[in-house]
């Protein structure tokens, strides 16, 4: 059986300058190949740098990457697997002070809750709204967003890089 092409991005937002080797030796680990980032300055966390590398592998690389990845401290990253016909998709948020945050991702890119982590929110919350919203941010990973979004907005400026030609 033909095992299942994936991609995704991943996000360095802050890595201190002395990491960005490490990073890109532990991403050509998983890879099976040497990678390169193109790194920036971060001008929201100064003396800290940031990249953006595009990814091809099997289904559930971008798993096997945020564990490559996720042990060092001052890191922030995000790593995105786009969904196939046979897996879901996945988003994986890290940050020093929150740690990592998994959430599956539908075809658009938007965060899915599963029936069970709903209903699991329902029951603690007990008819208070403010908990249940408090339960349904955690699962959606809200803290790991607005942490990450200023780190985001750095990259506005970023060259993009299209990645397929239609027609």
């Amino acid at each position: 059986m033909a095992t299942t092409s994936a991609r995704g991005v991943i996000f360095i937002h802050s890595a201190p300058k002395a990491l960005c080797p490490h990073l890109e030796w532990a991403v050509g680990r998983v890879l099976g190949r040497g990678t390169s980032f193109e790194w920036a300055d971060q001008p929201v966390l100064s003396g800290s740098r940031r990249a953006e590398f595009y990814w091809e592998g099997p289904a559930g690389t971008g798993a096997a990457l945020s564990t490559a990845i996720r042990g060092w401290e001052h890191l922030r990253f995000e790593v995105t697997e786009d969904p196939t016909p046979r897996s879901d998709g996945g988003r994986w948020l890290h940050t020093p002070g929150l740690g990592i945050h998994y959430a599956q991702t539908d075809t658009a890119g938007n965060v899915v809750i599963g029936e069970d982590r709903i209903r699991y929110a329902m029951e603690v919350a007990g008819g208070d709204m403010r908990e249940l919203e408090r339960e349904l941010d955690i699962a959606l990973g809200a803290a790991w967003d607005e942490e990450l979004e200023p780190f985001r907005h750095a990259s506005d400026d970023a060259p993009v890089v299209w990645l397929h030609k239609v027609g």
